[in-house]
């Protein structure tokens, strides 16, 4: 069993877990390179509304000028992940595992598959069928069919095998914040959350409690 630190920060700013996720994630390497074992870290959170873009992100995607940006109150940030743009904001739950894949005996095609299948088991769990799409990053709902929709988001960046970044999963978010952009550069499909599936509130709490205890038992974490 691998031993994780759970970081629980709630609703914070992007940069601010930005910041953290960077001193982890060097820290992680420095330890590595020392022939020390780094500790994983799991950090989950919300974010005030931002949209991040990826480094294959095309700028063309982001479809409002600065001054609507600044009318919105919506700050951008080129990151250092993979894919193209994508939003984040309250009542969307997002997970960065700052993990060290060597220890954990698994390349980065498992350690995404794994974040998938937590995902997946995760809308299992709650009735809602998703799937992976081959050749489309994130979970789908809807597959093969006209109304193919996106309910969670997957980027992340690994060196020396230490991951950063990872999924948003979208619970209870405003959805119409995905209107402004072209979410991850796909044009012809669209976003959902748990809330528009079932057509009511949700407890973001309680989706958190099934996906924390999905990532323990896939990636055979002991949280602490």
């Amino acid at each position: 069993m691998n031993d994780c630190k759970l970081l629980d920060l709630g609703l914070i700013d992007y940069q601010l877990v930005w910041n953290q996720q960077k001193m982890l994630f060097n820290q992680s390497i420095a330890q590595k390179l020392n022939n020390e074992k780094p500790a994983n870290h799991l950090i989950v959170c919300e974010h005030a509304h931002v949209y991040t873009m990826g480094k294959s992100a095309n700028v063309k995607n982001l479809l409002l000028n600065n001054l609507q940006l600044s009318e919105k109150k919506i700050d951008v940030y080129e990151i250092e992940r993979g894919g193209d743009i994508t939003y984040h904001g309250p009542g969307q739950l997002v997970v960065y595992p700052i993990f060290d894949l060597e220890q954990m005996g698994i390349g980065v095609k498992q350690f995404v598959f794994n974040i998938e299948q937590c995902l997946i088991n995760t809308l299992a769990q709650i009735g809602i069928v998703s799937e992976r799409i081959e050749g489309r990053i994130g979970i789908w709902l809807g597959k093969e069919t006209p109304n193919e929709r996106k309910i969670a988001a997957i980027g992340i960046k690994c060196s020396r095998h230490i991951t950063m970044h990872g999924l948003a999963f979208n619970v209870n978010p405003d959805l119409t914040m995905f209107n402004f952009i072209i979410p991850c550069g796909i044009i012809d499909k669209s976003v959902t959350s748990i809330e528009k599936e079932f057509g009511r509130s949700i407890d973001a709490l309680e989706i958190k409690k099934i996906l924390l205890k999905e990532f323990s038992a896939i990636f055979d974490l002991k949280f602490i």
